[in-house]
């Protein structure tokens, strides 16, 4: 993983309890996982008891999930999928969830100049190929897919609440924003359910709320610090989402390309660089991560003056 939280083992919930736990004293730590939106996805919390831990995790999990059903790309069936399916021929209305998604992303597309973009998925389908033949895509795939690729190709309707897709064949990916968002979901539904003390980890996307009793903060390790960097963070009730190379690249003929694919060029990135951004929500801090590994210092600088509370650490790796 790209980012790490100090916590131990983990397990799924078990079935909800029918009778109430004798409460503790103190909080005592509980930590569950499950799969959503194709990787471990955990949640580390401190309840009462485990009955309160089991279903506030239970409800938590469960909007997990109905983010994953909205913004999966994998998943023909998805609210996503549906939209780039019909989307070119009228406007689709959008749920509630993907409104939020969709708006939020054309915001960050605009404000970085393209270095964020959701329309990016033909790009990103075929660097899922080349990962997984170890071939780069040929120049002329690459300049089919960017005829499909482009945020300003993808029309929202703030009024309406709808979304038309300018092109047919376009394929839209959440990749760089759902996680984060399902984070900052996972956290509120916990704290409606009385759980203030909690984790959400998926990837290298991590949401917080309140520190674990006793202590100033979750301990967050950043992987490939600097030398002029902390190697840890310790953060209580922000987002922290780190992207790079670390974990997902290909490398064909001697040169190292990422999974992060820049829109511009429809090329996995070969800067060798990773970026965590620390922000008051997934919301914000897992897209732009994205855009910090591509943008020059001062270009960065000036895109985060948009989003008040937001801390970046940039390092390029060897």
């Amino acid at each position: 993983m790209a980012l790490g939280a100090m916590v131990g083992a983990c397990k799924e919930p078990p079935k909800p309890a029918t009778q109430p736990a004798v409460a503790t004293t103190a909080p005592t730590r509980f930590e569950y996982s499950k799969i959503y939106m194709g990787m471990r996805t955990r949640l580390v919390v401190y309840a009462s008891d485990e009955t309160t831990a089991v279903n506030a995790c239970r409800a938590a999990f469960d909007r997990v999930g109905k983010v994953d059903d909205v913004a999966s790309d994998y998943r023909k069936d998805s609210e996503l999928m549906q939209l780039c399916a019909t989307a070119a021929t009228k406007p689709v209305a959008l749920s509630d969830d993907l409104f939020t998604l969709l708006t939020e992303a054309q915001k960050l597309s605009e404000l970085s100049h393209g270095s964020f973009d959701v329309t990016v998925g033909p790009y990103v389908q075929l660097w899922r190929r080349a990962r997984k033949e170890k071939a780069l895509p040929k120049p002329e795939e690459i300049e089919a897919a960017g005829k499909l690729v482009g945020w300003q190709k993808l029309q929202i309707d703030p009024v309406t609440r709808t979304a038309h897709l300018a092109v047919a064949g376009m394929k839209l990916d959440l990749g760089g924003i759902a996680k984060g968002y399902a984070g900052d979901c996972a956290i509120q539904v916990l704290r409606e359910h009385g759980i203030t003390s909690a984790l959400f980890e998926a990837g290298g996307d991590i949401v917080t709320s309140d520190a674990p009793p006793g202590t100033d903060g979750w301990k967050i390790e950043l992987v490939d610090a600097g030398p002029d960097m902390p190697q840890s963070l310790t953060v209580h009730n922000v987002a922290v989402s780190t992207s790079g190379d670390t974990m997902q690249f290909v490398e064909i003929g001697g040169k190292h390309y990422s999974h992060v694919v820049d829109p511009h060029t429809g090329i996995g990135l070969t800067s060798r660089s990773m970026a965590t951004i620390v922000a008051p929500k997934g919301l914000w801090s897992d897209p732009l991560s994205k855009p910090a590994t591509m943008l020059s210092a001062e270009e960065l600088a000036e895109l985060l003056k948009k989003y008040p509370g937001i801390k970046a650490y940039v390092r390029v790796l060897k």
